[in-house]
């Protein structure tokens, strides 16, 4: 979405309509052909940033040269989540372990962009931006896919967040909403705000719509969380705020899957956003790597069982796919860490998916076949995964997913047969 004076300003009053959250939403009437199978499916991006160890999330146990490469971050046979023969997941990502067990969750274990710099800032540009080169857009490959869609079958993307990311940004305006703090139920700039642009055939409309997407939020919220305890008494509809990636512990974990299932409310309601973009921070692990993933594997587990669990019945017309912009070396360094890499995982869930096993090929962790001898090879372009959910899943033109939605991407060859 590109920003501008006026369009920030509308952001401001529709987030002004209270309920501790903010949104803008400007939706669009249901169309005649919303029951067709197309418009039911819904699709969300997880972006972890910082580089996600996908050795971590999914430790080829069964591959000889895992634990001499890994020492002492290393997951033991035992204490992973058996995927097959090779393949466990990380212990904390029971939601996961349980979706792949009903054949609704895979994984992408040698992934990547085609950036190879290892920079934070270049490789999630390219990740976001669905380009080859750095820099090359300021538009994202999740906005394009919804300019590119046939106006019969348009539809509303959401990003969870203070600001757009890059992936979002574009000519279509996509809806907000920011976790946060409650407010006077009483107030009245809402309605003072209300009654000053109602006759404004541009402001009126928006912020309607924003304060229509606030009361969505409100429901949404009320009926996915559980009571709060406040005084000692349970008190119903009560939301704590969402926590960030860091927090640990049942708290961390309940706050996460509140995240995950209010956005869910989101995506259920009537005419709501059926694509939606949500980055989870802190995966930058160059020390004491441990214990920062139990902590924060287990909060993204929980955001996506609260996605599962707040779809409801919509969960089988749903794809969600986790992530990141770069993994991490295969030898663990010095500090109980690991540097910068290049191949990671992916993780793709949804009740929209086929069964299966490993999505991609697996290299190996053989010094020949590490990545300059340091990383996990690449054998799968993220673009081509991206393409092949798109196509498949969301009915976008194998032609525009080429041309327009990832750039010069003909060469990377869309993963069909997923959904």
């Amino acid at each position: 979405m590109t920003d501008c004076p006026m369009m920030n300003r509308r952001r401001v009053l529709t987030s002004a309509a209270g309920l501790g959250l903010s949104v803008t939403f400007l939706g669009r009437p249901a169309l005649a052909d919303a029951d067709s199978a197309l418009d039911k499916r819904k699709l969300v991006v997880v972006i972890c940033r910082g580089g996600m160890d996908g050795l971590s999330v999914s430790p080829p146990v069964g591959d000889k040269d895992y634990e001499g490469l890994r020492r002492g971050i290393a997951i033991k046979p035992e204490d992973g989540l058996k995927l097959d023969g090779t393949f466990s997941l990380h212990p904390a990502l029971t939601s996961v372990h349980a979706l792949a067990l009903k054949g609704q969750a895979r994984i992408a274990p040698a992934v990547a962009t085609p950036d190879r710099a290892r920079s934070h800032f270049e490789a999630q540009d390219v990740l976001e931006s669905g380009s080859v080169q750095v820099y090359a857009t300021t538009s994202g490959w999740l906005n394009r896919t919804l300019e590119t869609l046939p106006a019969s079958r348009k539809a509303e993307g959401l990003y969870v967040g203070a600001t757009t990311p890059l992936i979002l940004r574009g000519k279509v305006q996509a809806a907000s909403w920011s976790p946060g703090k409650g407010v006077d139920e009483t107030a009245r700039l809402p309605t003072l705000l209300q009654d000053l642009y109602r006759s404004d055939p541009l402001m009126g409309p928006a912020f309607a719509r924003g304060l229509e997407t606030e009361s969505m939020a409100q429901a949404a919220m009320t009926a996915m969380a559980p009571p709060v305890e406040k005084d000692g008494m349970a008190a119903p509809g009560m939301m704590a705020p969402a926590a960030p990636a860091g927090r640990g512990g049942r708290e961390g974990r309940e706050a996460a899957r509140k995240l995950g299932a209010t956005l869910a409310g989101f995506m259920v309601q009537d005419g709501g956003p059926r694509i939606a973009a949500i980055a989870l921070d802190g995966w930058d692990t160059h020390a004491g790597q441990v214990g920062q993933l139990n902590t924060r594997l287990a909060y993204l587990d929980s955001v996506l069982s609260g996605l599962n669990t707040g779809l409801g019945q919509e969960w089988k017309n749903t794809v969600v796919v986790t992530v990141t912009e770069f993994g991490r070396t295969a030898r663990a360094n010095g500090t109980g860490g690991t540097d910068h890499g290049t191949a990671s995982t992916a993780l793709v869930l949804g009740g929209a998916l086929k069964p299966g096993g490993i999505i991609g090929d697996w290299p190996g962790l053989s010094q020949p076949a590490l990545f300059e001898n340091r990383d996990l090879a690449p054998t799968l372009d993220m673009r081509g995964l991206f393409k092949g959910l798109l196509g498949d899943h969301m009915g976008v033109d194998r032609a525009a997913l080429d041309s327009r939605v990832f750039p010069g991407s003909a060469g990377a060859k869309a993963v069909t047969g997923l959904v």
